[in-house]
């Protein structure tokens, strides 16, 4: 078949689509050669058209081009590239393999793609994936414009797009369990839930086989293109049909009211190792892409996941900031959650260094200017940065937060003065002035770890459904199985596990700072055990919706908290609280007596007061986390006032739980909180 080729031009990176054809330009400073590959089916075991590529007249600098007149959006393509293959030195070209283009918005072949075929020699052209040319603005939408609600409201539901609905009980028909169109069916339930922002697990296309055989990598943190929706969360099958779907998924949550945030995956890739299979960025130009070992042919692995992404340095970095707007600008998400975001703290040679270029770059960016960044501000070569990552553009998940607050809630000795830090919006971690306490993010479990339900139910990690002989995981979990091991049928050990629960919701919300919440962990989801489950692509992962009608106790308490808190502006201002003030929101702390606070080694327990002067609001707070009730003095009320319990962990539902309304009056000086309990009283 014979097709025209014009020279084409250097920009945009991908292919980009013309009233008159399509673009295509990639980047490679070191091959020798390069050929454009069109294919006339996604599983074709042949290109239909190979384009070698002419360095004279298809190269601008490093970056090689060509234009296709009459070519439209929906045609399939890759590349092959050839060079030294001189591993040793950081040369890893391979003319054999399908490379997919780094700025690719959609790819195909997923049913058909072999990692295996991609890690050995030989062509594996039917087995690999293949690019799709997309033009982002044939889609309408309908005014739909990114949200922008300020994180002082702002609360983040972390969830799994395939885990989500993939039960059979999520009632969906199959086609649609596990997708984005699936997700759009729950939306009622995370309104009625509360939550202001869905965080999605990796949804950039994956590598579902970079798992140990016969597992599979379901987290989808091993990224294969950055620019597109991973195809096997979509319902439609056609090449353009994840793309589409994304977009009615974001638009349809912006309708609800419901912000979408991207984790986002640029500290490693799917290609692994040196052992690792050739996809996209080695057959490129590794050296450019990866930080490499004194030794050349081994990688860095500041990720623990075989490499390490070059951020911080020239095409790479570019290649994050253009990802970064695609998605903010063409497909509408609402901000970013960064995967080990420490990386970006590293120079080209994997050093630590101060004021990266990739992050003012990103911080200063203005397409980005009303996006939400989020940082894990740690990585896995031991840089831990939360409190310090890159000036007061970026908030953190606050991984000290959840370790303190699950040490006090357990009733580990010298946590009080902790936990008063926490609750203070972490003002020891977060000093600038100019900072506010929402730019920590507050978490008990996430993604990585035991979910809420397991953290009360085991005391050690159970992963050997992994196939690593329980190697893999975190061996700290700060977990205590209140009496038994996993699964019990002790009535006394359950009640006790939902109240601890129950502690746990009360102190996130009633911490400065912006709450987020794990999939599941309102009705309870078990893993049993499994802190690792990120190759566990089945029913101990999925969401199980039959556990809303089991759960319910659960459920009702995590909806009535999170309506309390909303509700209240106490809960929503944007400074540090005071230690005292007229007309600012101020915190007063006390312990068994007023004004007493017990900070020593062997306190478990400790109260405060929350005032706000312009609203009126006044709020005494209880945490006990000794194994014995306490009596803790009451601050007096004027005449006619009186406090009103609204939450008391210790008390079986439903008296654990009022509504504002009818919440009953308490007229006692002092209030007798149970043993591991948490008291909220507001003034009426």
């Amino acid at each position: 078949m014979s097709i025209k080729v014009l020279r084409g031009i250097s920009y945009p990176l991908g292919a980009t689509v013309y009233p008159d054809g399509v673009n295509f330009c990639v980047f490679s400073k070191t091959c020798k050669s390069l050929e454009l590959l069109l294919f006339d089916t996604p599983d074709a075991a042949q290109p239909s058209t190979v384009i070698t590529l002419d360095p004279q007249r298809n190269r601008t600098f490093y970056y090689w081009h060509a234009f296709i007149p009459g070519m439209k959006a929906g045609q399939i393509y890759g590349y092959r590239a050839d060079g030294l293959h001189y591993p040793e030195a950081g040369y890893r070209f391979d003319p054999d393999k399908v490379l997919v283009d780094p700025y690719a918005k959609a790819i195909v072949n997923d049913e058909n793609y072999s990692r295996g075929a991609a890690s050995k020699p030989g062509n594996n052209c039917a087995e690999a994936f293949k690019c799709v040319v997309v033009d982002p603005k044939t889609y309408d939408w309908e005014g739909d414009v990114p949200l922008r609600i300020p994180y002082s409201e702002t609360i983040i539901y972390e969830l799994h797009v395939g885990g989500f609905t993939r039960h059979p009980s999520s009632g969906l028909p199959p086609e649609k369990r596990g997708t984005y169109a699936g997700l759009v069916e729950k939306i009622p339930y995370l309104k009625d839930l509360g939550i202001t922002a869905v965080e999605l697990m990796p949804i950039h296309q994956f590598d579902e086989q970079d798992a140990v055989l016969p597992l599979k990598n379901y987290w989808g943190y091993s990224t294969v293109g950055f620019f597109a929706p991973h195809r096997a969360y979509s319902s439609r099958r056609d090449p353009l049909g994840p793309v589409e779907e994304f977009k009615d998924m974001v638009k349809a949550f912006h309708k609800a009211g419901l912000e979408v945030i991207l984790d986002v995956v640029f500290n490693h890739t799917a290609e692994g190792n040196h052992n690792g299979p050739t996809l996209s960025f080695r057959g490129l130009d590794n050296a450019l892409y990866y930080i490499l070992e004194e030794d050349e042919q081994y990688y860095s692995n500041y990720s623990g996941c075989g490499n390490t992404v070059k951020a911080n340095y020239e095409i790479a970095g570019q290649l994050i900031v253009d990802c970064l707007r695609y998605w903010v600008a063409e497909m509408h998400v609402d901000g970013f959650r960064f995967d080990l975001a420490s990386i970006f703290s590293r120079d080209k040679n994997g050093y630590p260094i101060d004021d990266a270029p990739i992050l003012w770059i990103i911080k200063s960016d203005p397409v980005l200017a009303g996006t939400k960044l989020i940082a894990e501000a740690w990585d896995a070569g031991g840089l831990y940065q939360v409190g310090s990552f890159a000036g007061d553009r970026f908030t953190e998940w606050n991984g000290k937060y959840r370790d303190d607050i699950r040490s006090f809630v357990k009733s580990d000795p010298g946590k009080v003065q902790q936990l008063a830090a926490r609750i203070m919006g972490s003002p020891d971690i977060y000093p600038l002035p100019d900072r506010e306490p929402h730019c920590s993010i507050n978490f008990i479990t996430c993604h990585d770890g035991f979910t809420l339900n397991d953290l009360v139910s085991y005391n050690d990690k159970h992963n050997e459904a992994n196939g690593e002989d329980n190697r893999d995981g975190c061996n700290y979990n700060i977990s205590w199985n209140c009496g038994e091991e996993g699964l019990t049928d002790n009535p006394a050990i359950e009640a006790l596990r939902l109240q601890q629960i129950k502690n746990f919701l009360t102190i996130l919300f009633v911490s400065q700072g912006t709450p987020m919440l794990l999939m599941g962990d309102e009705v309870r989801r078990t893993q049993y055990g499994n802190n690792n489950a990120y190759c566990q692509d089945n029913e101990l992962s999925w969401f199980d919706w039959s556990a809303i009608g089991k759960q319910a106790d659960t459920l009702r308490f995590m909806k009535g908290i999170i309506r309390f808190t909303q509700e209240r502006h106490m809960f929503r201002i944007k400074t540090i609280l005071q230690a005292e003030g007229e007309h600012l929101p101020y915190i007063t702390w006390h312990g068994l007596r007023l004004d007493e606070p017990d900070w020593e080694e062997d306190s478990r327990y400790l109260a405060f007061s929350l005032r706000h002067p312009d609203t009126g609001e006044y709020l005494h707070i209880i945490l006990n986390a000794y194994w014995e009730a306490l009596n803790f003095e009451l601050p007096h009320l004027p005449t006619g006032q009186y406090w009103h319990r609204i939450i008391d962990t210790g008390l079986a539902a439903p008296h654990d739980l009022y509504d504002v309304k009818v919440a009953p009056p308490v007229k006692a000086r002092r209030y007798r909180a149970n043993p591991r309990s948490s008291v909220v009283l507001m003034a009426k």
